[in-house]
């Protein structure tokens, strides 16, 4: 059942996510076909509610049960064509087996994630040819990032005839799913191989390494004036920005790293090395902190997590800090960074004080969290300045791309958002229920100016 690799995108060996063991390992079919006649089979089941993209769950895993693999496939991608990196990176446990009946019974839920993901990876491994496209319309859309958004978009939108074309500004497209998602959950080359087979579905383009700006000036780039010219329709799929810093001294120089730049490098670059990194301190409370603190302990590395407030405020899950203290990680908390500390240009502590004292106290009471690496994971800028390059697109308080729920369309009636640039960083089944939105809004009004029916975006059978 094992699927090819990523052949269009492939990524260099050598990288440090290569070390990590799967968390969760693909179910044989033995496994499957028990796991899944453990279902119930609820009648208006609380597991369909809790998932944004409503993916018929009982449904597909009664086909699982019956050998019915293909028609657990095409029941999950239907509802969501990121069905795969769904079932191995959701947070299922506070999510769709967060609401599993057997849960108010003391038994352990179904395992709803990874028989998800075990169908498609086997129905795929057997038949990716599981839908066919619309014939062509003539319309055309582009899509700005090649994150989960803009890749789940461009499937619906193919699947009904339209062409669909991405522009991601980096070498390496697929956004968080690729370069964000922890290793013991997913790896890159996965991500990737799922991005083709979404590229299979019909009249996709990615265009790597083009960035869209206001103005173009160099090669490489594309103004938003030329998107409008040339297509029906845009999508804006632009994620987050860099990674926030402290502001506090000491933090400028080398071996203090935002923590989603340092995942992006332990999944795709094969130069960095952690083995001079004894101890390290991460700085959060959020999934970010948590995942980064989860990876660095798996290495052997000694880590701290430091966070401001109590562990009952952390807005990460539970489930998550629970997984990171079994790798070996320790919370630190009700604690404030105030300063790295060097010696020899190299960090080898994090300064804290506690985060509600008076300020003579709490200098005081500072201490140091030794520290050969700081990874700080207090949240991302926003990337969607690139949105006000579209008249009409406006973002609110917070940075965030404005846009009516019910259509995902922007102030300008052919500019279209969705992801973590609207909803400010979410899962990836969020990003894809977004896109889902937005497709078929899009779809509803190029037919419209075309002067055809509208016949909305389910996937049609091969």
């Amino acid at each position: 059942m094992t699927r090819a690799p990523a052949r269009l995108f492939p990524l260099p060996s050598g990288r440090i996510e290569e070390r990590f063991e799967d968390k969760s390992p693909l179910y044989t079919d033995a496994e499957a076909h028990a796991e899944a006649n453990r279902c119930l089979y609820c009648v208006d089941a609380p597991c369909i509610k809790a998932c944004p993209t409503a993916i018929d769950i009982p449904t597909f895993i009664r086909k699982i049960a019956t050998g019915q693999v293909k028609g657990a496939a095409r029941t999950i991608l239907t509802a969501n064509l990121l069905g795969q990196s769904c079932g191995q990176a959701c947070p299922v446990e506070v999510l769709c087996a967060g609401d599993c009946v057997y849960n108010a019974w003391g038994r352990e839920p179904i395992a709803i994630g990874r028989l998800q993901r075990y169908a498609v990876e086997a129905a795929l491994a057997r038949d990716p040819a599981l839908f066919r496209a619309k014939p062509p319309t003539g319309r055309s859309v582009a899509l700005v990032g090649a994150g989960p958004a803009s890749i789940a978009a461009a499937g619906y939108l193919a699947l009904e005839g339209h062409r669909a074309v991405i522009f991601e500004r980096k070498a390496i497209p697929g956004g968080l799913n690729t370069l964000g998602i922890a290793p013991y959950k997913m790896k890159g080359h996965e991500a990737l191989r799922e991005l083709e087979w979404v590229l299979s579905l019909g009249d996709i383009e990615l265009r790597a390494g083009v960035a869209v700006v206001e103005q173009a000036t160099a090669p490489g780039e594309v103004s938003a004036r030329d998107l409008l010219a040339g297509f029906d329709a845009v999508f804006l799929g632009l994620g987050l920005g860099d990674d926030a810093r402290l502001g506090i001294p000491g933090e400028d120089g080398e071996g203090v790293v935002g923590a989603t730049a340092l995942i992006e490098r332990i999944k795709a670059d094969p130069r960095l090395e952690l083995t001079g990194v004894r101890r390290a301190a991460v700085v959060g409370g959020g999934n970010t902190a948590l995942d980064v603190a989860h990876e660095l302990a798996l290495l052997g590395i000694d880590v701290a997590i430091v966070y401001r407030r109590s562990e009952a405020e952390m807005s990460g899950y539970a489930h998550e800090l629970e997984g990171a203290r079994i790798a070996g990680a320790r919370l630190i908390e009700n604690r404030v960074p105030v300063e790295v500390v060097r010696e020899g240009g190299r960090p080898v502590a994090l300064r804290v004080a506690p985060a509600d004292a008076p300020q003579g106290a709490a200098q005081a009471a500072e201490e140091l969290v030794p520290a050969d690496l700081v990874a700080v994971a207090i949240g991302q800028s926003r990337a969607a300045r690139v949105a006000l390059a579209f008249e009409g697109v406006a973002l609110d308080a917070r940075g965030r791309v404005v846009v009516d729920p019910a259509t995902h369309r922007t102030g300008n009636p052919r500019v279209y958002s969705g992801g973590d640039c609207v909803n400010g960083g979410k899962e990836v089944v969020n990003a894809v229920a977004e896109a889902k939105i937005a497709a078929r809004a899009m779809h509803e009004a190029m037919m419209q100016r075309a002067g055809g029916a509208a016949p909305g975006t389910a996937p049609q059978g091969s």
